[in-house]
């Protein structure tokens, strides 16, 4: 569809923000978020952006869209008329919110979709499994604990600009030959997926033989390393991923290699253990839990 852009109503396309910066040190440190003003500019994603931007998050109609800086609309609009999907846009400019409501309407997506004028950095984001945006690089790194707390598994998708060294699970990049800023016309898309929380010790008990045994993981980010204590034994954790709730490493004990993975919930891992040929139900419990394992 054609979005609509009242009359003299323009992007605020201020070249001068993206390179005169906040302090992203103080962003990501805890300190005030960045103030979002008059001078925070506005600037169209295009239609192939939006279009990449959802297929790479997986939107599907079971899914609750929140683009944050949703100007007129077309991401959440986009997300409810291809996939059937649920959302919300947030936006500081009552002339946008207006602007989008209308588009919605004219997509025929109000049931699926609305616009509040509202601080991003107010704006609860619980209910969102796609978290969608266009913003500066300080207000990314702003934002970047809020959206580590959400549920294992939800989807961030960032146009252009990343968290910092949180590196990204996808990342893409797409000709824009009338993108408005920047040199070089081309957008990066950049997917996220909230890692579980799984830093800290786990205690098992091994099939076959009904081995017991302790896992000390390390994390950053969605990056996991650390040791699994077997048999008496110290030995390194190798070929850790994890994505959203999904865990899976390996460990070499002697000639074998134990191969883990399942899924992070409510402090337990629940998956499978394959040796060989052979696939054993496994499960790990975090160390201090008074569960039984």
């Amino acid at each position: 569809m054609n979005f609509l852009v009242p009359d003299g109503f323009r992007p605020r396309l201020l070249l001068t923000a993206f390179c005169g910066l906040l302090s992203i040190a103080a962003a990501a440190g805890g300190e005030e978020p960045p103030a979002i003003t008059e001078e925070t500019p506005y600037v169209q994603s295009g239609m192939v952006v939006v279009e990449t931007m959802l297929e790479m998050a997986g939107v599907r109609a079971s899914d609750f869209v929140m683009d944050l800086g949703s100007g007129d609309g077309r991401i959440v609009i986009e997300a409810a008329r291809r996939y059937g999907a649920r959302g919300l846009g947030v936006d500081y400019d009552p002339r946008l919110v207006k602007l989008a409501t209308e588009n919605a309407a004219r997509a025929g997506v109000s049931d699926h979709v609305s616009f509040v004028e509202q601080d991003i950095f107010k704006t609860d984001l619980g209910a969102a499994s796609v978290v969608t945006m266009y913003l500066l690089p300080e207000y990314n790194l702003a934002l970047r604990p809020r959206l580590l707390a959400l549920k294992a598994g939800t989807r961030i998708v960032s146009h252009d600009w990343g968290f910092g060294d949180w590196r990204a699970d996808a990342e893409t990049t797409v000709p824009v030959p009338d993108k408005p800023v920047e040199v070089k016309k081309s957008s990066t898309i950049r997917l996220y997926i909230v890692p579980a929380k799984v830093e800290g010790a786990w205690r098992s008990r091994l099939s076959p033989g009904a081995r017991d045994a302790r896992f000390e993981l390390r994390q950053k980010f969605q990056e996991v390393s650390g040791t699994a204590v077997i048999g008496g034994r110290s030995l390194p954790i190798e070929r850790a991923l994890l994505r959203g709730e999904f865990l899976s490493f390996r460990v070499q004990d002697g000639q074998r290699t134990l191969r883990f993975n399942g899924y992070v919930s409510s402090g337990r891992i629940t998956g499978q253990l394959g040796i060989g040929d052979r696939s054993y139900r496994w499960r790990a419990l975090r160390a201090d839990s008074q569960a039984q394992g």
